[in-house]
């Protein structure tokens, strides 16, 4: 059985990007799953695919459903589309479009085609993971959580002995000047 290896890549940004290894006879349904599961998006927004050439442009779509909008051709439906069907030549691309309200884009390419199975994995698989992927629903940190927790035990939020305002002048605003001197007694 041909496993198919895509890179998927964040258009906004080509150092970003996801390699999925899937089964010649799975369907588009499946591979827009593990893209989604490759970005940590979810799976509540509408989801396309186009066809494609060597110069990114738009041909045929196999979309999740049919959506109320005008089509050149009726689209495919991911569910009942066999990944094998649309592969025209070795270096195939399609363009994979999620949530059309945030107008999402991943430029999707074949870059190997391999007769050997892994029977260590579960195809579609994610092989590869290469930069950090943007957030569906706002910034992502790339400290993660732990800085999260971090924050909130200590309330980094709050400023700290030593650490004043200044106005544009760089003079302090609204803190006293005090005097440091020893208290020992010897």
């Amino acid at each position: 059985m041909a496993i198919l290896r895509f890179r998927i890549y964040f258009e906004e940004d080509e150092t970003v990007y996801r390699d999925i290894a899937i089964k010649h006879k799975q369907s588009f349904l499946e591979l827009h799953q593990s893209i989604l599961k490759a970005y940590e998006f979810d799976s509540k927004h509408a989801a396309t695919f186009f066809r494609s050439n060597d110069h990114w442009q738009q041909g045929r779509e196999i979309s999740l459903e049919v959506y109320d909008k005008e089509y050149k051709a009726p689209p495919m439906l991911m569910n009942d589309t066999v990944i094998a069907t649309e592969i025209k030549n070795p270096n195939q691309r399609f363009i994979y479009q999620y949530d059309f309200v945030k107008g999402w884009t991943f430029l999707v390419e074949l870059i190997n085609v391999s007769n050997e199975e892994d029977s260590n994995l579960t195809y579609p698989a994610m092989v590869r993971s290469v930069g950090l992927a943007p957030s569906q629903y706002g910034t992502k940190s790339m400290l993660g959580e732990k800085f999260a927790d971090i924050e909130e035990k200590y309330d980094l939020t709050q400023a700290g002995d030593g650490f004043g305002e200044k106005d544009e002048e760089g003079e302090d605003v609204g803190s006293e000047e005090e005097e440091y001197g020893t208290d020992e007694e010897e």
